[in-house]
C-alpha cells in the first residue's frame, strides 16, 4: 500500500477483516486547520488518518487559550473509537497537516463491531493506548521542560507524518504547549544553533532527527512501547 493511503491501525487487521470496514469507508481530504470536531459537537463519523496526515485534540481553557493533549496520526483513529451512540465531543479536534482521511459511519461501525470481534478488539485495544497518551501528557506537562517537550513534540509529530517539515508556526507550537511565544522561540532558536532544525515562513523542518531525539523527555518511547505491547497481539489466542 502507497504510504499516502497507509493507516497502521487498519493495517493491523487480517485481510478479511479490512476487507469488511473497507465497504463502509469513504475518502476525505482535509486541509490543515480544519476542525474535526467541535467540544459539544455530536460525533457521526469516525476518522482514520492516511500517510502524513495528523491531527491534535485541544482542551479550551476558560483563560481562552487551547492547550493539545495527544497527537493522532496514521497510527490511529478519531472519534466513537469505543463510544456506543452518537455522543458529544469533549475536545476540539483539528488537522494540524492536511491530507487524505478515510471516514466511516458511527453507526455503521457499531454495526461492524458488534459481529466482528476483532474490529471491536482493535478498537478497545487503540482506546487504551490513547489513554496512555492522555497519561503520559499530564505527567510530562507536569515535569519536563519546555525544550524536553518542544522536541518530543516535533519527534512525535515527523515520525507520525513520515517526513521532516511540519506545518506550523511559532505561535501555534507555543499556544499548542501552553507556553508563551517567548519561550517557544528560545527554544526554537537554541535547537538552529545546534543544527537540529531550521524554521521557515509557516514551517519547522527537522534535519536532524537524532539529535532532537536526544534532547527530548522519554515520553514518547514510553507511549511507542506501550503501542506495541498492546496492539501487536491482536489474533494471538
Amino acid at each position: 500500500m502507497a504510504l499516502d493511503r497507509h493507516n497502521d491501525l487498519l493495517e493491523r487487521l487480517e485481510e478479511a477483516d479490512r476487507r469488511l470496514l473497507g465497504h463502509k469507508l469513504e475518502d476525505v481530504t482535509l486541509e490543515a486547520g480544519s476542525v474535526i470536531y467541535q467540544p459539544g459537537n455530536t460525533i457521526d463519523y469516525c476518522y482514520f488518518p492516511m500517510g502524513a496526515a495528523l491531527c491534535s485534540f485541544f482542551v479550551e481553557m476558560d483563560e481562552g487559550i487551547a492547550v493539545e493533549t495527544i497527537l493522532v496520526g496514521r497510527e490511529g483513529a478519531l472519534g466513537g473509537v469505543v463510544s456506543h451512540g452518537n455522543l458529544p465531543a469533549f475536545a476540539r479536534a483539528n488537522v494540524l497537516h492536511g491530507g487524505l482521511f478515510r471516514r466511516m459511519a458511527l453507526r455503521d461501525l457499531e454495526e461492524i463491531k458488534r459481529g466482528n470481534p476483532a474490529v471491536a478488539h482493535l478498537l478497545s485495544r487503540y482506546a487504551d493506548c490513547m489513554m496512555a497518551q492522555v497519561f503520559q501528557s499530564i505527567a510530562c506537562n507536569a515535569v519536563h521542560t519546555i525544550e524536553q517537550r518542544a522536541a518530543k513534540w516535533l519527534v512525535a509529530a515527523v515520525d507520525r507524518m513520515g517526513r521532516p517539515s511540519v506545518t506550523m508556526t511559532q505561535e501555534q507550537l507555543a499556544s499548542m504547549m501552553g507556553v508563551g511565544r517567548s519561550y517557544a522561540s528560545r527554544v526554537l532558536q537554541r535547537f538552529k544553533r545546534d543544527g537540529l532544525l531550521r524554521t521557515r515562513r509557516g514551517a519547522i523542518e527537522v534535519i536532524n532527527r537524532e539529535g532532537l531525539s536526544e534532547r527530548a523527555c522519554s515520553c514518547n518511547d514510553h507511549v511507542n512501547g506501550h503501542f506495541k505491547r498492546v496492539l501487536g497481539g491482536l489474533y494471538e489466542a
